[in-house]
């Protein structure tokens, strides 16, 4: 019977070996020893970078099958046009664009899942695919890796400003779940950021085809239109009950859209947009004009 077969293996298996050897056998045997150690930890790291590589592949997978799906690109549109003025060296205009772009992707996946949606660019959203917690855990992952692309360019103020928005971001989607989930309408004042993706997220059949018709009344959103049609006459609640029933119903939104429509809040919508518009393109003209910033407002403009 072998008594060592299951025997461990610790230090004190090659001692007495080691106390059989000469000051030069172990001299040679420390070298080999030291020079096998280097060989080993060399190959370990060669794999550990394709095993790193094939888990960021992993943890990203949600957030490239959206980016596979592009959207407007307003915001890379947005950084060419301040560039008109501002002239920031490339390789860092480079590195911006694609922090903000990264920063945007990963606000989407996690605002599908708050908002509980269904499409995203006409396909379906991610967390249905990849799972909540997957798609989740993708985002924060992507805001951390867009954070360590701006720690490169060694700028305090870049860290705050980066801090700042995320902070702003989180209270701004907060308040939106809270006024959405205690049916608590806000004023105009208090949502005046939004206006034109709400007015085209009820009014538009292409905005319909790729996110779904009327979303914001299925998520029982406080969007603009909604919010001045609910403050145009407190009394009837027809509507806010209507957002209380996150309804997938094609008629009981038609009827909605025909509740703003006597209220007048997309006619409305449409006046302020049209204010905001031309006051912007004033501040422009001020500035000495700007060829791609005007572009991208033609672009914004909503058509009658």
């Amino acid at each position: 019977m072998n008594h060592h077969k299951h025997r461990k293996l610790d230090s004190s298996t090659f001692r007495p070996t080691m106390h059989s050897l000469s000051v030069d056998e172990v001299m040679n045997f420390s070298r080999d020893a030291l020079s096998n150690a280097k060989a080993v930890n060399l190959i370990v790291g060669f794999f550990s970078v394709f095993a790193l590589n094939d888990n960021k592949k992993i943890l990203l997978e949600p957030y490239n099958y959206l980016i596979a799906n592009p959207g407007k690109d307003i915001r890379g549109k947005l950084i060419d046009a301040f560039d008109h003025w501002l002239k920031v060296p490339k390789d860092k205009l480079s590195t911006i664009t694609t922090v903000v772009e990264m920063l945007h992707t990963a606000s989407l996946l996690i605002d599908d899942v708050e908002d509980d949606s269904v499409l995203r660019r006409g396909v379906p959203v991610a967390h249905s695919i990849y799972g909540v917690p997957a798609t989740i855990n993708c985002a924060n992952y992507v805001y951390f890796l867009a954070l360590n692309e701006l720690t490169k360019f060694d700028n305090s103020e870049m860290l705050k400003i980066y801090t700042s928005e995320l902070i702003n971001l989180h209270r701004g989607q907060g308040m939106e779940l809270h006024w959405r989930d205690t049916l608590s309408c806000p004023s105009e004042t208090e949502f005046i950021e939004m206006i034109r993706d709400d007015y085209m997220n009820l009014q538009s059949k292409k905005y319909a085809d790729n996110k779904g018709f009327c979303e914001d009344l299925t998520e029982g959103k406080f969007s603009f239109p909604i919010i001045h049609s609910i403050h145009s006459d407190p009394n009837d609640r027809r509507l806010i009950n209507i957002l209380k029933q996150h309804t997938t119903s094609i008629d009981l939104k038609q009827y909605a859209i025909n509740i703003m429509t006597d209220t007048g809040s997309f006619e409305y919508t449409r006046n302020y947009l049209a204010k905001t518009e031309n006051s912007v393109r004033e501040k422009i003209k001020t500035l000495g004009g700007n060829p791609l910033l005007e572009n991208i407002i033609d672009l914004l403009t909503i058509k009658e």
